[in-house]
């Protein structure tokens, strides 16, 4: 079984077990879904643009961005994540269209036909994030903005229990194949496939398949309060997460030409 196949029936049966990320998002914040969506995107504003929710099924970020006046499509593996926004669509009286597919697969996609992609975490369920990137890039519009957030790399190679000296890599940096099997963490998804993608393949990746980087930032969820091995107190000492506010551009015309350096 390949890691597409594995992780869509991983998702599909935390819907059924109703783990976290598949919750929806509750009515009154849908009410107020202009507060709710990532503020990037609400500075750039949503209303009558079109909105690729990509590997965000579970019935929040789509209905979320739809609330807020957003033409909305979301893309995920899970058809159980995506009967989530179907349902909350129909009973919010929401617009939306759902797409079953990979995220390294927009074939379906009409090429240049979104304003705004949204991709909450979820590269790490896929070996090679640079073709994520490339298909996002055919389908959104020239300058057409990209958030997307992803796991850290060093969060991903940290054990999740905590020793003396804090909390300890326990997985090298340049991992091939996926990332062992967890219990029992709050940074990663027990019974998924997940890998860990260096900065070179997270930044580089994506300046190379045709994007330019306007921000960077890394949402703080440090608790110093927390208890002893909790998501707060490992938070302290690694960021989890990495948000990515990017712009499709054109990409200039490849040449075979290597360039000629002089030395003054």
């Amino acid at each position: 079984m390949d890691s597409i196949e594995h992780n869509r029936q991983a998702w599909d049966q935390r819907v059924r077990d109703g783990q976290r990320f598949t919750r929806p998002a509750t009515p009154m914040e849908l009410r107020e879904a202009a507060k709710n969506i990532d503020p990037w995107v609400s500075a750039e504003g949503v209303h009558h643009k079109t909105v690729l929710c990509l590997g965000a099924g579970g019935g929040r970020q789509g209905p979320l961005y739809a609330a807020a006046g957003g033409l909305v499509t979301v893309v995920d593996v899970s058809v159980q994540q995506l009967e989530i926004d179907r349902r909350v669509a129909h009973q919010a009286k929401l617009n939306l269209i759902t797409v079953a597919t990979s995220m390294d697969d927009l074939s379906q996609l009409v090429a240049g036909s979104f304003d705004i992609v949204v991709h909450p975490v979820s590269t790490c369920y896929l070996p090679d994030i640079v073709r994520v990137y490339e298909q996002v890039a055919r389908v959104l519009k020239i300058g057409g903005l990209y958030v997307s957030q992803h796991k850290q790399p060093t969060s991903l190679q940290a054990d999740i229990r905590r020793s003396k000296h804090g909390y300890e890599i326990t997985e090298p940096y340049y991992r091939q194949g996926p990332l062992p099997d967890v219990k029992g963490s709050p940074h990663r998804e027990p019974g998924t496939l997940e890998y860990l993608h260096r900065w070179e393949q997270l930044i580089g990746g994506m300046c190379r398949s045709g994007f330019v980087i306007e921000d960077l930032a890394e949402p703080k969820h440090a608790d110093p309060a927390a208890k002893m091995g909790s998501f707060g107190d490992r938070s302290q000492f690694i960021a989890p997460y990495v948000r990515i506010k990017a712009r499709r551009v054109e990409q200039p015309e490849r040449t075979d030409r290597t360039p000629t350096i002089t030395l003054a």
